[in-house]
């Protein structure tokens, strides 16, 4: 009776459930529930996109997964973080000057990211960019790349990231003095989660067949292996964006944000097909090649069309489908390459427009020339 997600997710649960007597009852309340979420996502990625929203709202996985597992409220609060922070940075008419203060929009958008966390996690993942970003003073100038790491902001760093660390607090906290037990269950239930063939995994499908058959040997080495190296590829992340930072200015907290992600998803020891909701912004907000979003997509596809026949045929012990095994496979090992892709190549990304001219650097006092001051003769 665990309920495996975070608490916020569980709530979606128990309100889908209110009234509810049958699965279809309860799938047709969750539907309910989670539709706004997908309207909301696509109206924020339009007004930062224009017509690349097309990319989420017309291709295959938003039909696959828009009510499976309960993505689009976390995936809301992502995208609701990035529009935030485009919305403060965007000119107000009246002065002239941000609409939001650089350190008012990132706490706003912090507390969108521990909401985040609290649903499903990944978007927690995204305040140390964030934060970053507020360190960086935001879109900076070329004046600003000569100083490099002159003049850091460490007060809004800070603020930006405890407004995320208390979102979470004041979220996780009641439910931990009300049920302990319970709220610990979810925690212990991911900890003790093998890297089964439901997980659709590079390590299922990749380092278990190095282990020659030893369950323990492959369980001791993904739980280890797993959490050190999406640390490392959070790592990696965070450093290229500060070389991109030291090169152009400003700390692309996007970019590293879906580097960050592509990195979490290539390494845990869970992946689902419906992921793939996480990451699919990503490709809307930042310019990604056209294979590489078609290769996606398409190994999503097969992924998801084959991986449920797979546990039919694996439940019912009935012979194996060669069509069945090579489209998992096809679905893993194409998704985990690209993964690994853009974890470098998400972090230089340019921005779409006018996502990219909402947030441009705008003239300093510091970067105006000296005066020229008129002489008589």
């Amino acid at each position: 009776g665990v309920v495996e997600y975070p608490v916020l997710s569980g709530m979606l649960m128990y309100l889908g459930a209110i009234g509810a007597h049958t699965d279809t009852e309860f799938f047709q309340h969750s539907a309910l529930l989670l539709a706004p979420f997908a309207f909301a996502i696509t109206i924020m990625l339009a007004l930062m996109t224009r017509w690349w929203v097309l990319l989420w709202a017309a291709t295959p996985p938003l039909v696959l997964y828009a009510f499976h597992n309960w993505e689009l409220p976390v995936v809301a609060t992502a995208v609701g973080a990035v529009a935030v922070m485009a919305w403060g940075a965007s000119t107000n008419p009246r002065t002239g000057d941000r609409r939001l203060s650089l350190r008012t929009s990132a706490m706003l958008a912090a507390v969108l990211l521990g909401i985040g966390f609290c649903l499903k996690l990944y978007p927690g993942f995204f305040a140390l960019p964030l934060a970053l970003y507020v360190l960086t003073r935001g879109a900076g100038s070329m004046i600003d790349a000569r100083r490099r790491t002159e003049d850091l902001d460490w007060t809004g760093a800070i603020m930006t990231a405890a407004a995320a660390a208390v979102t979470v607090i004041a979220i996780q906290l009641p439910f931990m003095i009300v049920g302990f037990k319970g709220w610990k269950a979810a925690l212990s239930f991911q900890g003790k989660r093998k890297s089964d063939v439901d997980t659709n995994s590079i390590w299922y499908w990749g380092l278990r067949h190095f282990t020659g058959g030893q369950t323990d040997t492959y369980n001791s080495l993904v739980g280890m292996l797993s959490p050190l190296l999406i640390l490392c590829a959070f790592a990696l992340a965070v450093y290229l964006g500060w070389r991109v930072y030291l090169q152009s200015g400003t700390y692309p907290w996007i970019g590293v944000s879906g580097a960050m992600l592509a990195g979490f998803m290539l390494f845990h020891k869970v992946h689902s097909p419906q992921y793939t909701l996480w990451i699919l912004p990503f490709f809307v907000l930042l310019k990604t090649r056209w294979p590489i979003i078609i290769a996606y997509l398409i190994a999503d596809f097969l992924l998801d069309t084959t991986i449920f026949r797979l546990f039919g045929i694996y439940t019912a012990h009935a012979p194996m489908q060669w069509w069945v095994m090579a489209g998992v496979n096809i679905g893993v090992w194409v998704t985990a390459a690209i993964h690994l892709y853009l974890i470098f190549a998400f972090v230089r990304a340019p921005l779409r427009e006018p996502l990219a001219t909402m947030v441009a650097p705008r003239p300093r006092p510091s970067d105006d020339p000296e005066p020229v001051l008129a002489t008589s003769s």
